[in-house]
């Protein structure tokens, strides 16, 4: 019996991501061929910022400093800890490589990493001092020697929110510049007068940012590219439908365009989960977003097994996946697309999010697919090497001869033919 909607989301209306593609596509050319005059306009334009010096001086970080409380300071060096903690376990985790495969010839890999990284720190309706310390941290733990970081002004400020400012310092940004939006990533793509060009771009942003690294991606690498936030948790009728209700509506807060989905193989439990999400909603602050995301966007299944609900989410491949489940260890290792998992009901995602060390800076839009999300390896470079003595070029090279000579390359074939 195939999956019951108890309640299905709003089909989507996609006609205007061609404008996007086009627009952005303008400011990028813009931007390349008229470097800093150009994002100076585009941040004068679209964030009303009329600095002509984009880079946040050590004076405006000291003042960040004293703009937040010392509790939240102490909070985001908390947070900064466990994640570089994490960020450390896996750089041990990644090893160089050599070994003598046959007389003479030894293969290996070097880890290096990448010189220089842009991290994009979304800005928004409030500050989002957790990206910066997801992207920073971990680039910095690989090895980057250049992290420069970035983030549009704030309404009620003018620049970059303080809370940012001071994430992105104890992260350890190498420089700062308060921009955002497809013009940054234009600058940190391309590089102006003023900013020197990145190897790589990471992190989250809104449409416009998600277009521009899509289009510059191959001048410069990306993470991925990053849609709306998503949750999937599946839950069965030992759950806790005030947590689930919770968990869905914490990611629904994010943004209208957010999707948070359950599925459920317990129709009471189900029901009990829409019971509390609408009492909470009439008491969240953020109820208007997060209300308009979850009618548009949520969505809850019924199905008849824990099977079937793996298989749906291992279709479905969300940024967060939550198992509120009896027994969740048995299903775990079933599980194999999904941006981060949060294994049992005590494993909230909001967890992730801030505090417990994983990253949070994830694949949407079915990403998960093909690709985890930022961790310390996104900024290490796996570099194959070769150490090939006479003996050993001697053993290859008839091989090597007669594949060269296959393929119509007459040079490698002479290549190899000479070390014989």
């Amino acid at each position: 019996m195939p999956a019951k909607f108890i309640k299905k989301s709003v089909p989507k209306n996609f006609d205007d991501e061609a404008s996007v593609r086009q627009k952005v596509a303008e400011m990028l050319r813009q931007v390349r061929i008229n470097g800093h005059t150009a994002l100076l306009d585009f941040c004068m334009k679209f964030d009303g910022l009329e600095r002509k010096d984009l880079r946040v001086t050590e004076d405006e970080i000291r003042k960040a400093y004293d703009a937040v409380p010392t509790h939240i300071i102490e909070d985001l060096k908390f947070a900064a800890g466990r994640i570089e903690e994490f960020a450390l376990l896996q750089k041990k985790s990644i090893a160089p490589l050599e070994k003598e495969v046959s007389p003479g010839i030894i293969l290996g890999h070097r880890i290096i990493p990448v010189s220089s990284c842009g991290a994009y720190v979304p800005g928004g309706r409030y500050p989002l001092p957790s990206s910066a310390l997801m992207s920073i941290i971990p680039a910095r733990v690989a090895g980057v020697k250049r992290i420069v970081a970035c983030s549009p002004p704030s309404n009620a400020t003018g620049t970059i929110h303080p809370a940012t400012l001071v994430a992105m310092d104890i992260a350890g940004a190498s420089e700062i510049y308060c921009m955002g939006g497809a013009q940054a990533i234009a600058a940190l793509a391309y590089g102006t007068e003023e900013i020197k060009a990145v190897d790589i771009i990471v992190g989250p942003g809104n449409q416009w940012v998600t277009e521009a690294k899509r289009q510059v991606s191959g001048t410069v690498g990306i993470d991925f590219l990053a849609g709306p936030s998503e949750v999937l948790v599946i839950a069965d009728g030992t759950a806790n439908p005030e947590f689930i209700a919770a968990d869905l509506l914490a990611q629904s807060e994010h943004d209208p365009m957010a999707r948070a989905i359950l599925i459920a193989t317990d129709e009471n439990m189900a029901m009990k989960v829409i019971e509390a999400l609408e009492k909470f909603l009439g008491k969240l602050e953020t109820s208007e977003i997060a209300s308009k995301a979850w009618e548009n966007n949520g969505e809850i299944l019924l199905v008849d097994s824990i099977e079937e609900a793996v298989d749906i989410a291992n279709d479905i491949a969300p940024e967060h996946l939550e198992l509120a489940v009896s027994s969740p260890e048995k299903i775990a290792d079933k599980l194999i697309n999904y941006g981060s998992l949060f294994i049992g009901n005590w494993a909230a995602e909001v967890f992730g999010d801030y505090v417990s060390g994983t990253n949070h800076i994830l694949p949407t839009m079915k990403a998960s697919r093909y690709t985890g999300g930022v961790w310390v390896g996104t900024f290490l470079k796996i570099t194959s090497f070769q150490k090939i003595t006479k003996e050993g070029a001697e053993f290859l090279a008839p091989a090597a001869c007669r594949l060269a000579k296959l393929e119509g390359l007459s040079a490698h074939s002479l290549a190899a033919e000479v070390r014989k």
